[in-house]
């Protein structure tokens, strides 16, 4: 029988319900191909199940990708330098690839593996981007090495085509995300009427506006004057997984500033920097209005067009432009507290302003259909292990 291995090769869960939900389509069906999912921890493995159904779980192979406890000590260390433990599992569990026929997962370091394997037995790897964004890092040179790419919508596919990917190598087939969100809804975490913002910024230390801005967000929002407001601090997961972040693809480093005490006080803030509600859309759902800046959850957040806020306090994202960044587009751009106040003050006239872009941009992102995405996903990945054992 025919094997398709989903790899969940990371730590936190934030990539999970990216993949999860074609797992289950996989299992639930395609019975011709065995449908296996290798798992990084319990903690991604729950996350996992949350998201599939108990009859597809039940139908799934689990695989952890367990180190023994030396290596993975000496491993844990090294992971504040570079990604070593998820380069460990690959090399260790390498069998289980081998005798696979595809390889799906959310990231390119599974490409390792594909290099080490002698060419005609590798099986097929398989890549789902885990968001939709627009900055250069959506892209890397490593992209054209995959099999085959599975992507939102055509925005992400045009992006690929441009970066040299075989167009033919790429199918369009939604955003397995979005199963089972209810975009109607909205969560109340303050129950005090007052408007409801969101801070999402992303860990890069050039894009993101935490470096320069972020604590004086807070504060702001601590303040007098932002207590008119309520505050959901949700940053990307991996901001506060580490005190030094470094961005390969700009050449910088920096460390990461604190969440300021009086923000963590305040009654109006809510602050969460890696429970399960950052993964799950709620935050998102819960919000009248978005500050953010070079996070893909933009996207996510628009799903409801809504105001959006971008903070770029030292132009990195202004500097690239609209034509590179197309989110830009969504919402005014400020570069400092005093006019993020200022514009926060105008925010229920900032929707309406931008709501024809912000719907031009999600159709352009998200392939939306009657059919899920988790199972034109799966019906994909099912025809291209068809063609490689010669079935079609």
């Amino acid at each position: 029988m025919a094997r398709a291995v989903f790899l969940f090769n990371h730590d936190a869960a934030h990539q999970v319900s990216h993949l999860a939900p074609i797992a289950g389509a996989m299992a639930r069906h395609h019975p011709e191909v065995e449908t296996t999912v290798a798992y990084a921890s319990q903690t991604v493995r729950a996350q996992i199940e949350r998201l599939v159904r108990p009859e597809d779980a039940a139908r799934i192979g689990w695989h952890e990708l367990a180190l023994p406890r030396p290596i993975a000590a000496a491993t844990g260390v090294l992971d504040k330098i570079a990604p070593v433990t998820r380069l460990a599992r690959l090399r260790l569990h390498q069998p289980l690839f081998k005798a696979s026929d595809a390889v799906v997962s959310t990231e390119r370091t599974c490409l390792r593996v594909k290099r080490r394997l002698r060419p005609g037995t590798a099986p097929l790897f398989i890549r789902v981007p885990h968001g939709t964004g627009d900055r250069s890092v959506t892209f890397h040179p490593d992209h054209r090495q995959f099999d085959l790419s599975l992507v939102a919508g055509p925005k992400l596919k045009e992006q690929l085509v441009a970066n040299g990917v075989d167009a033919a190598k790429i199918e369009v087939t939604g955003y397995s995300k979005f199963e089972g969100i209810d975009f109607d809804a909205q969560p109340d975490f303050f129950g005090n009427g007052r408007p409801t913002i969101v801070y999402n910024p992303h860990f890069d230390p050039h894009l993101s506006s935490w470096y320069d801005a972020g604590p004086d967000v807070l504060r702001w929002f601590a303040s007098e004057a932002g207590q008119a407001y309520n505050l959901i601090f949700a940053p990307h997961v991996m901001l506060f997984r580490k005190s030094v972040h470094i961005s390969p693809e700009y050449k910088v480093g920096r460390v990461r500033p604190d969440i300021p005490d009086e923000a963590r006080a305040a009654p109006n803030i809510l602050i969460d920097t890696d429970g399960p509600r950052l993964f799950d859309m709620s935050y998102m759902l819960a919000a009248d209005g978005y500050i953010g800046d070079a996070s893909s959850q933009i996207y996510e957040f628009l799903m409801r067009p809504r105001p959006v806020f971008l903070l770029d306090p030292n132009a990195a994202l202004g500097s690239q432009g609209e034509e590179v960044l197309p989110f830009l587009r969504t919402g005014p751009r400020v570069e400092s507290i005093n006019d993020l106040g200022s514009a926060i003050g105008g925010w229920d006239e900032i929707g309406p302003r931008y709501r024809a872009e912000q719907e031009r941009l999600i159709a352009h992102t998200f392939a939306l259909s009657e059919v899920p995405a988790s199972q034109r996903a799966a019906d994909a990945i099912a025809a291209a292990i068809a063609r490689r054992n010669g079935a079609l």
